[in-house]
């Protein structure tokens, strides 16, 4: 079931399971001791943790769920070392350094911050000041490197599916970018919203490659893109999907204002001079989203449109017309 899970679920999920039985056996122990104010503190951290996993299980808001987990985890670490104090104020460096696993590395340097102005309040006149300095110093090194491995990692992380997910010629999306759009635009249970796809593909370019060499093909493409990027909106997206076909997802249009955009596209590309002393031309197929669609139907047919449009004879636009009866 855990393969189903994004990773975020799956390392909150991690993290309160393992908790639980790392804190239960001393709540336990504490309990039959007679220590109850401590016991209890145990107990609700691990009942805490067992909502939180079940909250996060079915609703699969981790967002909400991490920021939960830090805070409560602190404040127990906080009363727990209120009520027993010295002797368990290692504790407080898992629970630091757990909060940087869970929440962005701003977030949980915020909370750390908090609880360790906190923990100064409650140790200040418990520990001699050369020892609780002591504590001080390595729980400000420990959050300052975990700080620090935590942001870089999630830079790293951002690069990676930037690179991931960029066409390596064009540098437009590929389509694996255009996949996980598509797939968010046709989400379930999200409202109904206006996009139209524009699936456009260079005519004869197979010509271009076997006459002039693949090399100019591809700085044709990589003119093509250029081109467009230099028109379409910011709210737009632009992929390309494969070989010599690309996408458009235009945001906040019907079918009629994207027809308008393509066909000023389509000139676009008509009048400028991709290749020299050679036309390069452009077809387009139109579709908008219909309610309730699936991405696959969707992009079917303006595929549909694309191909019509090259059965006319190319350098032209086709605009799939939504049934109103």
């Amino acid at each position: 079931m855990l393969l189903k899970r994004s990773k975020e679920e799956v390392v909150l999920l991690l993290l309160c399971g393992l908790s639980i039985p790392s804190i239960l056996p001393f709540g336990i122990v504490r309990l039959f001791q007679g220590n109850l104010i401590l016991a209890t503190v145990d107990l609700l951290i691990v009942l805490g943790m067992l909502c939180i996993m079940v909250f996060v299980w079915r609703t699969r808001r981790v967002r909400f769920a991490g920021i939960a987990v830090t805070v409560f985890y602190s404040l127990g670490m906080l009363a727990a070392v209120y009520v027993k104090g010295v002797s368990i104020v290692f504790w407080v460096y898992p629970t630091m350094i757990a909060a940087f696993f869970i929440l962005r590395a701003k977030e949980a340097l915020m909370i750390n911050s908090v609880s360790l102005l906190c923990l100064l309040a409650i140790l200040h006149d418990a520990m001699p000041l050369l020892d609780l300095s002591s504590v001080v110093v390595t729980l400000i090194l420990i959050n300052l490197f975990s700080y620090i491995f935590s942001d870089r990692t999630s830079l790293q992380h951002f690069e990676l599916n930037q690179q991931a997910e960029k066409d390596f010629l064009t540098g437009v999306g590929n389509r694996r970018a255009f996949d996980r759009q598509l797939q968010s635009l046709c989400k379930q249970g999200e409202p109904q919203t206006d996009a139209c796809l524009l699936i456009l593909d260079l005519d004869h370019f197979k010509k271009i490659n076997d006459q002039f060499g693949h090399t100019v093909g591809d700085q044709v493409l990589i003119q093509f893109c250029s081109l467009l990027r230099s028109r379409i909106r910011n709210a737009d997206s632009f992929f390309r999907y494969g070989g010599e076909e690309f996408v458009v997802v235009a945001m906040g249009v019907d079918e009629f204002t994207a027809a308008r955009f393509a066909e000023e596209l389509r000139a676009l590309v008509e009048k400028t001079e991709l290749l020299r002393d050679y036309p390069v031309t452009v077809s387009i197929g139109v579709a908008r989203k219909l309610a309730e669609e699936q991405g696959q139907a969707w992009f079917q047919r303006a595929d549909a449109m694309l191909y019509a449009a090259k059965l006319s004879g190319r350098n032209a636009v086709r605009v799939a017309r939504e049934d109103k009866a």
